[in-house]
């Protein structure tokens, strides 16, 4: 039988089947425009938390003592139901492997698997976890699907300042390289700083402000060092975040209007907020939206 125009159709491509209990299905755990769909994402949603909830819980030594039988049970029960719905989205498209083979479509199996690995392998129960990310489900129900153009935005913005944020990255390899080195020469083994290795990773945690407190300098000249590069710390944090901001901002502006140039001598890139064109000092027009 020729597919449908609706099981090929780009809104739908992983095949809507043709009407009967794998249409019903598919209407209810991959449609959220539907009352029920809704309701079964959200009855969805709520049983991934509480299986995550019950995974952590458990890795306490007091409460798995406790209640490690009830853990294990209700561990089970949820694999059983997110098989089951696994199951469920494999038997009603029209293209199963298409659906595997998607980015939620691995998650979704790699939310079950843990358990059943654990029965050979008890160690790969921790990766039970996984499951927390099929709460990325909740920007189709909630409609946030729209924001992720704002988080291409933010993507764009730092592939652009990338080059930036490298040579940033680069200065502030060579500056805790100096102070390590430095801290090496003024402190010395006696204090803790036994190599150069050692007082470079001294210099990272003190310049990002972590600051483990596992070696700290004791001769005065050191911790005059160690000031400095704490209120350096400060500066370092903020830089690259004002890089990408600043590129985020100039894309985001650079969206408000079109490109502006000035009709009387075709001078180009015409700053948007400027009222006169810096060549020729004629007034410009006010910029148009689009």
């Amino acid at each position: 039988m020729r597919p449908t125009r609706a099981a090929t159709s780009p809104s739908h491509p992983l095949g809507r089947p043709e009407p009967g209990w794998r249409r019903r299905v598919y209407d209810v755990v991959f449609e959220s425009s539907t009352r029920a769909g809704r309701l079964f994402d959200i009855v969805l949603i709520g049983l991934i938390l509480l299986s995550v909830l019950v995974v952590v819980l458990d890795s306490v030594a007091d409460v798995h003592a406790q209640f490690g039988q009830l853990s294990w049970w209700l561990e089970w029960t949820f694999t059983v139901v997110f098989t089951i719905e696994y199951a469920a989205r494999l038997l009603c498209v029209n293209h199963p492997i298409r659906y595997a083979r998607s980015f939620y479509g691995v998650i979704d199996l790699l939310a079950v698997l843990p358990t059943y690995l654990a029965v050979i392998a008890p160690p790969l129960h921790s990766l039970i976890d996984v499951r927390v990310l099929r709460l990325l489900r909740i920007f189709r129900i909630l409609k946030l699907g729209t924001y992720m153009a704002e988080f291409g935005a933010l993507g764009e913005a730092l592939r652009a300042s990338w080059r930036r944020i490298l040579v940033f990255l680069y200065v502030v390899l060579m500056v805790v390289l100096v102070a390590g080195t430095l801290m090496y020469v003024v402190e010395g083994p006696a204090n803790g700083f036994t190599s150069i290795p050692v007082s470079v990773y001294w210099a990272i945690t003190t310049t990002t402000t972590v600051g483990f407190g596992d070696i700290t300098p004791k001769t005065d000249l050191g911790r005059f060092l160690a000031s400095l590069m704490m209120l350096l710390g400060w500066g370092t944090l903020a830089v690259p975040t004002g890089i990408v901001t600043s590129e985020f901002t100039a894309r985001r502006l650079g969206r408000g209007h079109p490109p502006r140039h000035c009709e009387s001598c075709g001078a180009s890139s015409v700053v948007d907020e400027a009222r006169f064109c810096h060549q020729c000092g004629i007034a410009l027009p006010a910029p148009t939206m689009p």
